[in-house]
């Protein structure tokens, strides 16, 4: 996990292709969000949010951005396929389907039920070539914000599919094999009851964090040097990974004034040295971090 907030040039090179999914993933969603501001949830945005899922990944050359023009499967091959996705000249029919069935207000059914039975939809009808799974993952999160149930997509089901896939899948296919569709939604419900449960403690823990460092911390700092104390403290929250440049940068300090700051926030606990190293080290702000990974190793 914590690879994932390093720059590109501290990544080791074998592992740059999954760094730069988890990258295409926060600039997809965050791109989404914005975007709702102007356009629904909708096919259109779909397909937007998918290219750019594909920039630079596994799947490039599959069409991003473009629902399929060929048959896809679930499988080593079509003969042998787990499962077959409907024809791709069915396709428009099916996710205009889609679309109006999740905007269609005539329809009395509580929202969470609602995006269970759409992201079962859209996983089925497996309308491109490659990426399904991680679009329709970030769609629950979409559904949440356009429908204003979340300000933030601060609950994302990605991590409870993953633990439980063996039983995802399953469920997926006893709705397709035999119409139990009752069991994938209350299989649904459950991991949104989790992961809210789980997101409330991370900001919980968070706030207890900040509340604790703010009364025993930056009460070590001189008035003249408060401001870059909070400033950065605040930054942290944001971005628990960093150097001595980016902080010289984010402050305009000197390199030794920020090495200074620096400094004084591993010697009060707050940033933990990665590296090891003598020059380009890196530094974490690691309670912060490890609440979250508390969260996911849980």
């Amino acid at each position: 996990m914590e690879e994932a907030l390093l720059e590109e040039q501290d990544i080791d090179p074998e592992k740059r292709d999954d760094w730069a999914e988890v990258q295409n993933y926060i600039e997809a969603i965050n791109s989404a969000i914005t975007s709702l501001d102007s356009l629904p949830l909708s096919n259109r945005l779909l397909k937007d949010t998918h290219e750019t899922l594909m920039q630079g990944v596994r799947g490039e050359g599959k069409l991003p951005g473009e629902f399929r023009s060929n048959q896809n499967w679930i499988g080593v091959s079509l003969k042998n396929a787990v499962f077959v996705p409907p024809h791709h000249e069915e396709l428009a029919e099916l996710m205009s389907d889609l679309e109006k069935f999740m905007h269609n207000d005539e329809l009395k059914l509580p929202h969470l039920i609602k995006i269970a039975i759409a992201h079962y939809q859209f996983e089925t009808i497996h309308p491109f070539l490659d990426g399904n799974g991680r679009l329709g993952r970030l769609m629950i999160a979409l559904y949440f914000a356009d429908f204003e149930l979340l300000d933030k997509p601060a609950l994302y089901l990605s991590d409870y599919f993953e633990r439980n896939k063996t039983e995802y899948i399953d469920r997926l296919m006893a709705v397709r094999e035999s119409n139990q569709i009752k069991q994938w939604v209350i299989f649904f419900l459950h991991g949104v009851r989790e992961t809210a449960m789980s997101s409330i403690q991370v900001f919980k823990d968070t706030l207890k964090l900040k509340e604790r460092l703010e009364r025993e911390v930056l009460p070590h700092f001189s008035t003249r040097r408060q401001e870059n104390a909070q400033t950065l403290m605040q930054y942290l929250y944001k971005s628990p990974v960093l150097n001595i440049k980016r902080v010289s940068s984010l402050l305009g300090l000197k390199p030794n004034t920020a090495a200074t700051l620096v400094d004084d926030f591993v010697k009060y606990g707050v940033l933990v040295e990665l590296t090891g190293r003598q020059r380009n080290r890196l530094y974490l702000f690691q309670e912060y971090f490890l609440i979250f990974k508390r969260q996911d190793d849980e």
